[in-house]
């Protein structure tokens, strides 16, 4: 698809951020040296998963870029703690990134007691790829058609509904905990290793809902294998004009936005960063990246790793007030 003038002149304006950034005085590791072997990336979940979709699609243009080969590994498990704890131990030389997902960087760390890691000190913010939502969906065996008539249900049958998710502290989790918060129900929440199986048992009407990413769930809901009700951010997906969001749909003020971005150790030279930075935002531009994620439901970010790293610090405090509120644990 084509790019809207508004992505096309946010995307024009980071280039241009980028390129007065990179002037600036050469080190050791000067641009023109790196990448000189294979980049791993780390992708805390598993195969199959948004962010899993997400990281390969990237990697595929961002290779081109960068005249390397981009190797993406999957290393799930613990809340996402045990592949980005790979990240923030490794070399700060460039050659080990990792997703990470608003879940990951934002949620996990609100939730898991002693985590290996600090995410603001940690880690480098190099890029953040999308903004989008997640999708309220539920099985297609089920009669519910509107988020009002699931609110009805939940409360007329407390304790009935069940809500997959991918993860315990997933987007999912927490989303559901506020939306089951904000409505004053009871759903039971049914923690999976990964969003395919959790969308298998929507299919399949093992569950009744599920909160999930657009990158993952959109395919199924534009052919009808689950039904989208709304929407979590604050305004309309692009891909899905006719949903309303959650908060139009009948619950004001509920607003839980997904994003995902790419992070390596603290500690990298600013040089490494930029060059990984600018091959990032070129591959988010590109018409073959547009072409195979405008088909998949979230929205190309991009932008400096100053943005990236802002949207991780506002995001872990807004949502450690949100897991605050709604009591949403690791079960």
């Amino acid at each position: 698809m084509a790019l809207s003038c508004g992505l096309r002149a946010r995307l024009l304006a980071a280039f241009a951020a980028i390129s007065a950034a990179l002037m600036l005085p050469a080190d050791a590791l000067a641009q023109g040296s790196f990448p000189d072997r294979p980049i791993r990336l780390v992708v805390p979940q598993a195969p199959g998963s948004a962010t899993d979709l997400l990281a390969r699609s990237v990697a595929a243009e961002v290779e081109i870029f960068l005249n390397q080969k981009i190797i993406v590994e999957n290393k799930p498990g613990a809340a996402f703690t045990i592949g980005l704890d790979i990240v923030a131990k490794a070399a700060p030389d460039g050659y080990t990134l990792g997703m990470g997902p608003v879940g990951a960087l934002a949620i996990s760390p609100n939730m898991v007691a002693k985590m290996p890691y600090d995410v603001l000190r940690d880690f480098q913010p190099v890029a953040q790829l999308t903004r989008g939502h997640l999708l309220l969906a539920v099985s297609p065996k089920s009669d519910i058609r509107s988020v009002k008539e699931l609110i009805a249900e939940a409360k007329k049958n407390p304790g009935k509904l069940t809500n997959a998710s991918s993860a315990n502290g997933s987007p999912g989790h927490v989303g559901g905990e506020l939306f089951k918060v904000m409505t004053e129900t009871n759903i039971v929440h049914v923690p999976y290793r990964g969003g395919a199986a959790a969308m298998n048992d929507l299919i399949a009407g093992h569950v009744q809902l599920m909160f999930e990413s657009l990158n993952s769930i959109a395919p199924h809901a534009a052919t009808g294998a689950v039904r989208g009700l709304a929407v979590s951010g604050a305004r309309r997906s692009p891909m899905f004009k006719d949903l309303p969001t959650i908060a139009e749909a009948g619950v004001p003020g509920y607003d839980a936005p997904t994003w995902s971005g790419i992070v390596g150790p603290a500690k990298m030279p600013r040089a490494v960063v930029m060059r990984l930075n600018e091959a990032i935002n070129k591959a988010l531009a590109s018409q073959a990246f547009i072409d195979r994620f405008g088909k998949i439901g979230d929205e190309p970010a991009g932008g400096l790793p100053e943005d990236f790293a802002e949207t991780i610090r506002i995001e872990l405090a807004k949502w450690a007030d949100v897991i605050r509120r709604s009591g949403a644990k690791l079960e």
